[in-house]
């Protein structure tokens, strides 16, 4: 990975992970009550996490055809979900038709993207849905279970891992709406142990600033979060994960982030 290039995983592989990852949700719905609370979502029982999940596949979808009719109406197919005779199999037609819009849209369609550095729309869509999917199928195997997930729960790899790491530090992180920030300016460094991947972030009073750092490079920071990349992944998108700390930045990470569950 250099500093210019995202480890953005090319959309086969990304379209493969979103498949996998809402089988996995749909699994774990069917065999569990749909009353169940999501550990990882506070006050999200596993009929929201159902609705919700299948409301922005639908959503993604009509971004990709640019039907602003359906992108809209996301109370009502929400509630369509929540009414759901079978909401397991309502999660599985919205996700196939998803990837099906996707594989046969132009490689240079034009649509709707919203974070910062953003891929071209269709590598947007397929990283989206992927990690989108990825974590609530967490989601749904901590509701199965009762307890948050942990790296033995999980079914990807370090790559899937990493590209998921850098949607959130360079896409969501730097967008002023989700950016921690501090009165006191202070660098972290995040580096996965697994796989070349590691990014510098700047917080201040304004939005922070992620640096995707070259294979080898150890630039000066105040604190350090490391780990697996998929332990990392977790941690970072706030599903639990074993990570070293040592100066104890990550739950102050989370208290200043609005990406948190939803």
């Amino acid at each position: 990975m250099s500093p210019t290039a995202p480890p953005i995983l090319d959309i086969h592989d990304l379209l493969d992970g979103f498949a996998a990852a809402a089988e996995r949700l749909a699994s774990a719905a069917s065999i569990s009550w749909m009353g169940a609370e999501v550990p990882t979502c506070p006050d999200w029982t596993l009929l929201d996490l159902l609705a919700h999940t299948g409301m922005v596949h639908r959503w993604a979808t009509a971004a990709i055809e640019n039907d602003r009719e359906t992108m809209g109406d996301a109370e009502l197919i929400l509630e369509e979900g929540r009414t759901s005779a079978d909401p397991p199999a309502w999660l599985r037609a919205g996700a196939a038709r998803f990837a099906e819009v996707l594989e046969a849209a132009d490689d240079d369609l034009e649509a709707l993207v919203f974070l910062k550095e953003a891929p071209p729309a269709k590598h947007f869509w397929a990283r989206r849905q992927c990690h989108e999917t990825t974590i609530h199928a967490l989601d749904a195997i901590a509701a199965r279970d009762g307890r948050h997930p942990t790296a033995a729960d999980c079914w990807f790899g370090a790559e899937l891992a990493a590209d998921g790491i850098d949607e959130l530090l360079v896409g969501f992180w730097q967008r002023g709406k989700y950016s921690p920030r501090a009165d006191i300016p202070y660098a972290v460094l995040v580096r996965a142990r697994d796989v070349d991947a590691a990014w510098l972030l700047r917080i201040g009073p304004e939005p922070l600033v992620t640096t995707r750092l070259a294979p080898g490079e150890d630039p000066a920071a105040d604190a350090t979060l490391s780990g697996t990349a998929v332990d990392l992944y977790l941690a970072l998108w706030n599903r639990g994960g074993v990570v070293e700390d040592p100066q104890r930045v990550l739950e102050s990470l989370r208290e200043r982030t609005a990406v948190t569950w939803g």
